[in-house]
């Protein structure tokens, strides 16, 4: 009786237990979600992993778990997690979705298809499966399970065009021409007033080696309409094959001119043109008469205007002529930006920046949204020394910066914007030019050298400009420049034999340092106790500075001056 009794409050005790920890377990898994409802990650995975501790079994903690570590880019986790849930409730349809999406990220493609066959033997209603399926047996290359995968499409609505061509693509892929050409045929056979099918069919007897049969239906299409379009480039991959080319140049002039063509199939036709011109060596000049065929057309084409000349820089062809193609096109179109960008770069290396200034306040005009015109437009009147127009260029530049804007080119806007204004003396508003450009890119070199040296000029943040001065030295240690800004903020710390390493290191890397460098290296010497070296410095300095007042003083008493 005592040993029942002990029997009968131990299984209460482990009743009592269960149903505290079920709820200990319900609290915490509650306070999980909603943690992760208000964005507090960290806090809800924590919970979770605790919830899981809590109950091994629960499967819809390992299913939460395995997102957390999704996200976090652990796939093997992921996976493991995902796995875990579906075992532990094999019918869940989120779950395995899941898992399967986690297989394929795992490229564990087998594993993905049998998951999904799993689905759709829970669910047949759901076509988007075998969508899933299809693509997965195609990357596996598993071309007949494919095939079987169409069937069961077939089998729920019925022979469709798609479902056809893609049977006959996976035929070819397998090499089977005979069941290639009988699907096309059958879908031919049934619209036989329809030529797009046709010619699909007589692509397919050409592409398995069937010339002369597609040669024959490509000719009954066209009978009946010489101008098809379709049938024209299978028609001219015919006489290609067959080594005809008269007759395929032949074509290709049809296919050009043929009025049903857009412009879209016509920049194609001239890719194709282009490219085979270029795997055989081909004559330039032949591939130039066909574009100005189309350009000769009442209504010129900007599009096809501006491949020419693209085809013309890709031939190394006159820069005069080059930029006279891309004047044409903006002839036709003053609103195509791309052209007009290549001929500010063409004057950009030519250092024709009136040239610039000119082509940029039209685009101005056209393109006020393009960025890079007021970047190249304040550039060339940075290169004029025009201050104001240049500060003026990249102010408007800026006003047009949106969230997809490109950060090295914003990041290039304020750096010379910072650079400007520090020229005018506008001392904060150069820093808070610097800062935002810091703030697109933080590693440019360029704005980090010259906010550093300007910030020690002043002896401003100097802590704060030592870091982005290293971080210059970090990224091109043999720049003399960046060396030289270096050495000089160690100097207004105080730092002189480190400054003077750095220094050294200016000089040796640069053949023809100049003034500043010399009398920073003459200032750096004298402060580490070595006058005459810094007496040497300083007269080359001045050699090379002769009005320079302050370096006079220091050679006079041979003595550094602050001022």
């Amino acid at each position: 009786m005592i040993l029942m009794g002990c029997m009968e409050m131990a299984a209460q005790q482990d009743v009592q237990s269960s149903k505290t920890n079920k709820r200990e377990y319900d609290v915490m898994l509650h306070e999980a979600l909603l943690q992760r409802q208000k964005g507090h990650h960290d806090a809800s995975f924590d919970l979770l992993c605790r919830c899981r501790e809590l109950r091994p079994d629960a499967s819809e903690v390992h299913y939460f778990i395995g997102q957390y570590y999704e996200a976090l880019g652990q796939k093997e986790q992921a996976l493991a997690s995902y796995q875990r849930a579906s075992q532990l409730e094999p019918e869940n349809i989120t779950y395995l979705e899941r898992l399967a999406g986690s297989y394929v990220d795992s490229n564990q493609y087998a594993e993905a298809i049998d998951v999904v066959e799993r689905m759709y033997e829970a669910n047949k209603g759901r076509d988007e499966l075998l969508e899933s399926l299809y693509a997965l047996y195609w990357q596996q290359k598993d071309f007949e399970k494919a095939v079987d995968v169409l069937n069961r499409m077939e089998l729920a609505d019925g022979p469709t065009e798609r479902t056809t061509l893609m049977k006959c693509r996976l035929y070819i892929e397998m090499e089977d021409s005979d069941r290639a050409i009988a699907e096309m045929k059958s879908l031919s056979d049934h619209y036989p007033n329809d030529p797009t099918y046709r010619t699909l069919y007589a692509n397919t007897l050409l592409v398995t080696d069937h010339e002369d049969e597609a040669y024959d239906v490509l000719m009954q299409v066209m009978s009946e309409d010489a101008t098809n379009l379709r049938a024209q480039q299978v028609l001219r991959n015919y006489y290609i094959r067959q080594g005809d080319e008269i007759s395929a140049d032949s074509v290709n002039h049809a296919i050009l001119l043929n009025p049903k063509a857009s412009t879209e199939d016509r920049v194609e036709q001239m890719r194709r043109i282009i490219m085979e011109s270029e795997q055989t060596d081909g004559d330039s000049t032949v591939v130039l008469s066909l574009f100005q065929e189309l350009l000769n057309l009442p209504e010129p084409d900007p599009d096809i205007a501006e491949m020419k000349a693209v085809y013309m820089q890709l031939k190394e062809m006159p820069h005069d002529s080059i930029a006279h193609a891309f004047e044409y096109v903006l002839q036709l179109a003053p609103d195509q930006a791309s052209s007009r960008l290549r001929l500010v770069q063409q004057a950009w290396e030519d250092q024709d920046d009136d040239r610039i200034i000119s082509l940029c306040q039209a685009a101005r005009q056209y393109n006020p949204e393009e960025m890079a015109f007021y970047y190249y437009q304040g550039m060339a009147y940075y290169r004029q020394e025009d201050t104001d127009h240049a500060l003026e260029a990249f102010k408007n530049g800026i006003s047009v910066i949106t969230e997809d804007s490109n950060p090295e080119i914003v990041s290039d806007f304020y750096a010379v914007m910072g650079d400007l204004l520090h020229q005018k003396g506008l001392q904060a508003e150069a820093y808070a030019a610097y800062d935002s450009c810091l703030v697109w890119k933080e590693d440019n070199i360029g704005c980090l050298n010259n906010y550093a040296y300007y910030l020690s000029l002043t002896g401003d943040r100097l802590a704060e400009a030592e870091q982005m001065s290293y971080k210059t030295v970090k990224a091109e240690p043999n720049n003399a420049t960046y060396l030289d800004t270096y050495a000089w903020i160690l100097f207004m710390q105080q730092r002189y034999a480190e400054a003077k390493v750095y220094i050294d290191q200016a000089l040796q890397n640069d053949s023809l340092p100049g003034a500043v460098i010399h009398e920073h290296a003459g200032d750096i010497y004298a402060l580490s106790g070595d006058i005459d070296g810094a007496m040497a410095y300083w007269e080359q300095a001045l050699s090379e500075d002769p009005d320079n007042k302050l370096l006079r003083k220091k050679t006079k008493r041979k003595k550094y001056f602050k001022k």
